[in-house]
């Protein structure tokens, strides 16, 4: 989830709930982040230093806007690595062909 998180912090700063439309209209609904999921995960990434944030008017409300920091781009960066060679490892597995005459496990 910080990946997830991370990334769209670092293209437009904002509040937990924008957090959950963005994801809801990329993913095109496939993956819903509940608030009882994003909030604490916000609060946690910013007790490590990878946001800050600050209250703003919106809407008539105050509500915190959340920016990925100098040291979270830094995460982000290293977490879509890491991300990127999982996904590469079980690509691997995946799409590799089936040896000739090999049976089935």
């Amino acid at each position: 989830m910080d990946l997830i998180l991370l990334e769209i912090l670092s293209q437009h700063p904002g509040h937990g709930y924008a957090v959950i439309a963005i994801l809801r209209e990329r993913t095109r609904g496939a993956l819903e982040l509940t608030e009882g999921a994003v909030y604490p995960a916000l609060h946690r990434l910013e007790d490590l230093g990878l946001l800050t944030s600050d209250w703003q008017p919106v809407a008539g409300r105050r509500r915190r806007l959340y920016r990925v920091s100098e040291r979270g781009l830094g995460a982000l960066a290293a977490q879509r690595r890491d991300w990127r060679a999982l996904v590469a490892a079980v690509e691997s597995v995946l799409g590799s062909p089936k040896a000739a005459g090999a049976s089935p496990a």
